[in-house]
């Protein structure tokens, strides 16, 4: 058998598009280009993803955090009477945020973009309540949590800590209690 007859022999002669396709059909490819390959690369990357993080999941488990400059000055506690709000920025420029000396005599702070489309929230001194008025959306002074309207998500609260009589925004925390 002669080497033109072994390259005609699966050869059909035939004019059917689907006959004339097994001729793209290429071993080397069909090793090189198969799911084991596949499997093995998409195994090995997730692998080395997971490694990468673990650096950061031991700081975290330590306790070692970066140095943390974020804390703001924002007033004094006598420049805000009971009843009072204030606003300022925190974390950035760009974060609007709001002071509210509660009538019960207690200093809160939250992010002041309701988390419902980003409207500014005011401080009502009547009910003792967070307002954003673009579609009546009411949030609770003491804990942020909505209590009526479109919003669903409590506003991010901004931590607080007075030091000689001035009050600091030292961080912030979007679910809390």
């Amino acid at each position: 058998m002669t080497n033109d007859d072994k390259k005609g022999r699966n050869r059909q002669k035939s004019t059917s598009d689907m006959v004339k396709l097994m001729g793209n059909v290429e071993q080397k490819d069909d090793l090189t280009y198969n799911r084991r390959a596949f499997l093995k690369t998409a195994a090995g990357a997730s692998v080395a993803l997971g490694l990468s993080t673990v650096p950061f999941s031991v700081r975290a488990m330590m306790g070692i955090a970066e140095d943390e400059s974020d804390r703001v000055e924002i007033a004094h506690v006598d420049q805000l009477p009971k009843g009072e709000s204030l606003t300022f920025h925190y974390p950035t420029d760009n974060d609007p945020a709001l002071l509210v000396h509660t009538m019960s005599g207690e200093l809160v702070a939250y992010n002041s973009a309701c988390t419902h489309l980003m409207c500014p929230v005011f401080y009502k001194k009547e009910t003792d309540t967070l307002l954003c008025p673009c579609h009546k959306g009411y949030f609770d002074v003491n804990n942020g949590h909505p209590l009526e309207g479109p919003p669903q998500r409590e506003l991010p609260m901004i931590h607080l800590e007075i030091d000689a009589n001035i009050i600091y925004a030292v961080g912030r925390s979007y679910r809390h209690e």
